[in-house]
């Protein structure tokens, strides 16, 4: 079977991952319940009386997207894969208020047909006139990890040559609220560098585009292979470490052979506990990264880990704020990525250096 590649990647984020000249180069803490993305600057990628109709996930993943294609030197792609939590949130909660304020009469349909999961799919398709294979998987937080397997094998099975993959969620006002009302997002504000010892429940919220040019052949601008990816519904927490081995093994490799592990933790006592069997575990000896405390839980957050797992097989360089221990290896040639929330829709994915 043919490999897979990650040839570029595009991001919108709480950090500065816009361009390449300032990715991650100054990472911002925050101090908040719920972390915004930083918006670009719009009219550099879409036309202004466009975007003025577009809510922010839409734009976010338009310019993500326009973002890996030119990293890639590419105007089109045979497929556009994207994965999302919850969708174009702003524009459903417009649509669901308005049902509401008019008792049901004179609704402007314009909020609903934007409010739809495949909207952004659709919008970027519209951009670059794609008129490929178009889908979008809404897996809870695999729904990027669903994107990104869909793509893995179409290109295995040379079935496709460049694919766009992407997750993106947005925040929306009504769905933060109950979120804090059933103690999914803390009730206080964190700073960020203290998130993960704060012994409470809940995760700070955030939001974002991710998206990555994933293709058969190699280029210059390629930044990893995309090893291995498993998904699992739900798992208890004393499997987890077999479960790693057993990924492992099936990709000839061992715990030690590993040379950083990314984690999705974000703060929330009850579920942590699933990254901390492994860190105190099997990889207590290998260096360990997370990345929402600075970007914010998701249901595709895990689409940054991989932007950052790509990032540094390519560059051999780290950002120290990241790291959850000291442990700094002597080489990057292996990362592997473990997301969960809230117990589940567990993924493992491997990279390697190409």
């Amino acid at each position: 079977m043919e490999k897979v590649y990650i040839n570029s990647f595009g991001s919108v984020s709480a950090q500065n991952t816009e361009y390449d000249s300032s990715f991650l180069k100054d990472i911002i803490s925050y101090n908040d319940t719920t972390i915004p993305a930083i918006n670009p600057i719009y009219k550099d990628f879409i036309p202004p009386a466009a975007a003025r109709r577009m809510a922010k996930g839409v734009k976010m993943g338009i310019v993500a997207s326009k973002l890996a294609l030119q990293k890639a030197n590419l105007n089109n792609v045979d497929a556009i894969i994207t994965g999302t939590g919850m969708g174009c949130l702003h524009d459903s909660e417009k649509f669901l208020s308005a049902i509401i304020d008019n008792d049901e009469q004179y609704l402007t349909p314009t909020p609903f047909i934007q409010s739809t999961h495949n909207t952004v799919g659709g919008q970027i398709a519209l951009e670059i006139q794609c008129k490929g294979y178009n889908f979008t998987y809404v897996h809870g937080s695999n729904s990027f990890e669903s994107a990104l397997l869909d793509a893995k094998l179409q290109l295995e099975l040379n079935e496709a040559k460049n694919i766009l993959i992407g997750g993106v969620d947005e925040l929306a006002k009504h769905t933060v609220l109950l979120n804090k009302t059933i103690n999914h997002i803390k009730k206080e504000p964190v700073e960020s560098a203290e998130l993960l010892e704060t012994n409470t429940k809940g995760a700070i919220f955030g939001e974002g585009a991710n998206f990555f040019v994933v293709s058969n052949e190699k280029q210059d601008s390629t930044l990893a292979v995309v090893d291995g990816l498993e998904i699992y519904n739900t798992l208890e927490v004393d499997s987890i470490t077999d479960k790693a081995r057993e990924f492992l093994k099936e990709h000839n490799l061992n715990v030690s052979e590993i040379d950083t592990l990314i984690l999705g933790n974000n703060g929330d006592e009850e579920f942590d506990i699933y990254y901390n069997t492994l860190t105190s575990g099997d990889f207590k000896n290998t260096q360990q990264m997370v990345y929402k405390p600075w970007i914010g839980e998701c249901y595709t957050a895990s689409s940054f880990g991989l932007l950052l797992a790509a990032n540094i097989l390519k560059t051999k360089t780290v950002p120290e704020t990241f790291q959850l221990n000291a442990i700094i290896p002597s080489q990057y040639k292996t990362i592997l990525l473990y997301n969960q929330y809230r117990g589940e829709n567990h993924s493992f994915t491997l990279l390697r250096q190409c």
